[in-house]
């Protein structure tokens, strides 16, 4: 039997490394779904929602640097995978979407589920292109694979479900897929012209993002030239902030520590790396920014000097033209503010929290950094849940903390742990999941007890969505329409064969995460925690103070511990004194 065009399709993908397409079946994708069940180097993972298949396709990207592949049936089927591609577009993880399309004769003629996928997905993707006649393949898919890989992002393929089944016109063949990336190199100038600024401010400090990742070396070397201390935004924070003797902590809407007034005190401020978004938050003066796509220099402050490269060859370039610093007070100043901006919440976290009921969502977030494996991949909801990773999950070098940091879509740490544990068999995969997220999804539970997923998913349940409520107090709102009451989420666990158990006393919440941490495959720990417990970034407008101050009857930390504080103090040690 000749191979069809779904045949062809799903060889490429084997060739190209793809070992699994995330989706849903239907009508119109039954073509390739067959091709799928006839290869056994491709598997099919069945979610409950589309929007589960983007997202643990863009979480299988960002762990390998890889191709993954998605896939959506015509109308409603793909434009619920929406979400999880502007997840992974903005993140700049490769994935290919396969956007099943109604028949190709009754195109245009308002059919039955027609949309039109090739104008629905422009904005989030780097190419998006109807197949309109099959010999348009192969080629039409290698290009789109191979723009996902180089534009780190998504490519999106919509192949009308009558086309897939036609037999291959055109023979399949092998083609190279470049995987790897070129290094950035910056200009000479560029790199004369960072180097003169460097020497001639009299104080320095660093803002550093994900674009450090290979370059954490370089970054600390910099900092010890120019005695620098050294903020990050949370795409950075496991890069970076780990024994980094020069670390104040991060800055945003999350963050805390020193990074704020370092980054506005300093003669000169560089950015590495970072595409920070919150502008409010930058000085929009004396700002240096470094980054390997110049299209994003200068967007979210006015710059002094861009530079063009990637970071670590940025710095390398730079280094052996910066002078040695002698000065290093500001540096020990900022220490100083970040070691004291965290010492004084140490006393809110520690009184009693062991006893306190309901439990203190910050103390589940610090146990479970103590229990979880050094190379653990933690996957965590949009809204509190990324405080509380951000303040109290340790960093290593090791672990990685994935979440939907850019897009910020809610139900994202479920679908992300389905992706992290098929991509990477055998490593501990934790969801930081908050009761809102995870009750948008819920299926999804059906989906790691049929897979047997051994994802551990820790229910962050306060019956609240605490970040909404938090924005509006900030605004000077009363809360509305935030508060729907605890669910029973060990009970639906149990319903969808998912082991779950509750946890109301902090006494119980030790052993509790221990058990699900061993437990062979997946395991829900239902956590009930404080509703109270919100938290507000390091600096706001006296604006936003006021109102707070109108709306807030509820209790707000303002900074966070976790094993952070032990850096700052190991900090503060180092300082020379007089």
């Amino acid at each position: 039997m000749a191979p069809t065009v779904a045949d062809q399709l799903i060889e490429i993908l084997r060739q190209a490394g793809v070992r699994r397409v995330y989706g849903l079946v239907g009508d119109s994708l039954n073509p390739i779904a067959d091709a799928i069940r006839r290869t056994p180097d491709v598997e099919w993972v069945h979610v409950h929602n589309e929007e589960a298949a983007a997202l643990a396709a863009a979480a299988e990207a960002q762990l390998t640097g890889r191709l993954a592949v998605c896939a959506g049936s015509c109308g409603p089927g793909n434009t619920h995978l929406i979400q999880g591609l502007y997840d992974a577009h903005r993140t700049g993880a490769p994935v290919l979407a396969i956007a099943s399309h109604i028949p190709s004769t009754q195109i245009g003629t308002n059919y039955f589920q027609e949309t039109h996928p090739q104008h629905l997905f422009l904005e989030c993707s780097a190419y998006c292109e109807l197949v309109s006649r099959p010999e348009q393949l192969p080629r039409l898919q290698r290009i789109a694979m191979q723009t996902a890989l180089a534009k780190q992002g998504v490519a999106v393929l919509v192949l009308p479900g009558d086309l897939t089944a036609e037999p291959a016109p055109n023979p399949t063949g092998h083609s190279h897929l470049v995987e790897t990336r070129a290094v950035a190199v910056p200009a000479e100038e560029s790199v004369r012209a960072l180097a003169a600024k460097i020497n001639q401010a009299r104080t320095v400090a660093l803002f550093v993002g994900a674009g450090v990742r290979d370059a954490r070396a370089e970054v600390l070397e910099l900092a010890a030239k120019v005695h620098s201390p050294i903020g990050h935004s949370l795409g950075g924070k496991e890069w970076i902030q780990y024994d980094n003797p020069y670390d104040v902590g991060m800055s945003g809407l999350l963050g805390y520590g020193a990074c704020y007034e370092a980054t506005h005190e300093a003669d000169l401020l560089i950015m590495l790396g970072t595409d920070f978004p919150y502008d409010t938050f930058l000085p929009q003066a004396h700002t240096v920014q470094v980054d390997r796509d110049a299209a994003r220099l200068g967007r979210r402050t006015r710059l002094d000097l861009g530079v063009e490269g990637d970071v670590g060859e940025t710095l390398r370039a730079v280094l052996p033209l910066i002078h040695q610093k002698t000065e290093r007070a500001f540096l020990d100043r900022m220490l100083r503010k970040h070691a004291d901006a965290l010492e004084k919440v140490v006393s809110a976290y520690t009184a009693k929290v062991d006893k306190l009921r309901p439990v203190h969502p910050e103390y589940v977030a610090a146990v479970l950094d103590e229990l979880i494996a050094d190379d653990a991949v933690i996957t965590v909801d949009t809204g509190m849940c990324n405080v509380w990773a951000a303040r109290y999950l340790t960093p290593n070098g090791r672990r990685r903390i994935i979440g939907s940091f850019r897009h910020g879509t809610m139900a994202n740490a479920l679908p992300h742990a389905i992706g992290a544990a098929h991509a990477q068999p055998g490593r501990q995969v934790v969801s930081m999941s908050g009761d809102g997220g995870l009750t948008m999804l819920l299926g999804e539970l059906r989906t790691v007890r049929e897979r047997r997923v051994p994802v551990k998913i820790i229910a962050f349940n306060n019956g609240s969505l605490g970040m909404i409520r938090l924005e509006m107090m900030v605004a000077g709102y009363p809360s509305f329409e935030t508060d729907h009451g605890v669910a029973d989420l060990a009970a639906i666990a149990r319903a969808c064969g998912v082991p779950a158990e509750v946890v109301d006393d902090p006494a119980d919440l030790r052993r509790a995460l221990e058990t699900a941490l061993a437990a062979n495959g997946p395991f829900l720990v239902d956590v009930r925690t404080d509703p109270n417990a919100l938290s507000i970034p390091p600096h706001i407008t006296a604006a936003q103070v006021r109102g707070f101050a109108l709306a807030a009857t509820r209790t707000v930390l303002d900074g966070g511990v976790g094993k952070m504080i032990d850096l700052a103090r190991s900090n503060l040690r180092s300082i020379p004194r007089p």
